[in-house]
């Protein structure tokens, strides 16, 4: 799987960028959301769950990289998740900080956001984000996202209220 956009390309993780990974996974501010940065086996982990993914749904969270340099800035993709009791399609994203604020989030997104509709024929796209994350929320919401209801995720022993925002299929017109 190869996704293109004007700045960015989007391919399936590999060993290969595990320092770039670590990057991204262990770096405290970035992985705030997570509670924390991730030790080596939580990388390695998180890589070999993307490689699963693959397998089994045919899709993941994808590497990111410019264009123009190669450079792996990020992971964006889509992934199938639980949230408000349902089994859906989400689209995720994790950049490396030095690439925030960039738009590049938002590019990625949408490319997946488009696959999902486009190529897994999905009705409906989702994203969950900690009701902290207040950049997160932003990508959502340029994603043409709403918020569609709360939960709290349990994850690395603590409770995180989380937003479910989702985005629906562009109905075409008679």
């Amino acid at each position: 799987m190869r996704l293109e956009t004007p700045r960015l390309q989007l391919r399936e993780l590999n060993e290969g960028d595990l320092p770039a990974l670590r990057a991204i996974l262990q770096d405290e501010q970035t992985m705030t959301a997570y509670e924390g940065a991730f030790d080596e086996p939580m990388v390695r982990g998180w890589l070999q769950r993307m490689r699963e993914r693959y397998r089994e749904d045919g899709f993941g969270l994808w590497a990111v990289e410019l264009s123009d340099t190669g450079e792996m800035i990020g992971q964006c993709g889509l992934t199938r998740q639980r949230i408000l009791g349902a089994d859906v399609i989400e689209v995720g994203y994790l950049f490396n900080r030095a690439h925030w604020h960039r738009g590049y989030a938002v590019e990625a997104a949408t490319a997946c956001r488009e696959y999902a509709f486009d190529q897994l024929t999905a009705e409906r796209v989702w994203a969950q984000v900690r009701d902290t994350n207040l950049a997160s929320m932003n990508v959502a919401i340029r994603l043409g996202m709403t918020v569609r209801g709360r939960f709290v995720k349990h994850y690395r022993g603590v409770e995180m209220p989380h937003l479910a925002f989702a985005v629906d299929r562009p109905r075409s017109g008679c």
